[in-house]
């Protein structure tokens, strides 16, 4: 078994970071954007984020079969609870004049509810990846998103500041959480990849949907995708 260990979440690594990287191409030219259009990434943002993370780190938890796995996550999640990252999320809007209104809300809605579809699988392995690459995601784009704030007028930084170093860490312990969880599951012969991303791909079209409301489509099989999972 010791055989695989250290080796089973390599490839799957590289391909999360080419896909973060491939989002943070993505993302427009804060100096192209207009106010209001600096206020809705926020907004949706927060939308996304603060009434979900915990909820989705949750689902992880009540998946997960390893003892590493399950005191990774319950790290994660009692950080968050005992930090208050929801609340450090909500000034951080409210600074920037960025509150989610109902069209805000609405504008991710349907991406949103894909995410909860599959997470609502409890499929452990796969929400485990799909956590990994949303906290590796969040590190990547908190210089950016403080920047728009900052363009609003903002100086509350604790959000972007927190998140940006912590989830580092949460990144990596999430990736051995990740490893641990497939170790238990096929012990002998490392796990296929193809069938991981299913996670991983319906919340990245979510993220698109936030950076790009008017340009980001759900696509037709999204939500029989997550179905499936």
């Amino acid at each position: 078994m010791s055989a695989h260990k250290g080796s089973l979440t390599v490839p799957i690594q590289a391909s999360i970071d080419r896909t973060i990287d491939d989002l943070m191409v993505s993302l427009p030219d804060p100096d192209r954007l207009l106010p209001d259009e600096r206020r809705g990434l926020i907004a949706r943002y927060a939308a996304v984020l603060e009434g979900n993370f915990i909820y989705w780190m949750t689902a992880a938890r009540l998946a997960v079969a390893s003892d590493e796995a399950k005191a990774i996550i319950e790290d994660n999640l009692r950080e968050e609870v005992r930090d208050n990252h929801p609340g450090m999320l909500r000034r951080f809007a409210l600074a920037a004049h960025a509150a989610p209104t109902d069209s805000d809300a609405l504008a991710v809605y349907r991406n949103l509810e894909n995410v909860r579809l599959f997470v609502a699988r409890l499929s452990a392995v796969k929400i485990v990846l799909m956590m990994a690459f949303f906290e590796g995601f969040i590190t990547r784009f908190m210089p950016y998103l403080a920047d728009l704030a900052a363009r609003q007028g903002s100086a509350e930084r604790e959000y972007t500041d927190v998140h940006g170093v912590v989830d580092i860490v949460h990144t990596e312990g999430l990736f051995r959480a990740l490893e641990a969880e497939m170790m238990l599951l096929r012990p002998d012969v490392p796990e296929p990849t193809t069938s991981l991303f299913t996670g991983v791909e319906t919340l990245q079209a979510l993220i698109q949907n936030v950076i790009h409301p008017h340009g980001a489509l759900v696509a037709d099989g999204a939500e029989s995708t997550a179905a499936a999972a």
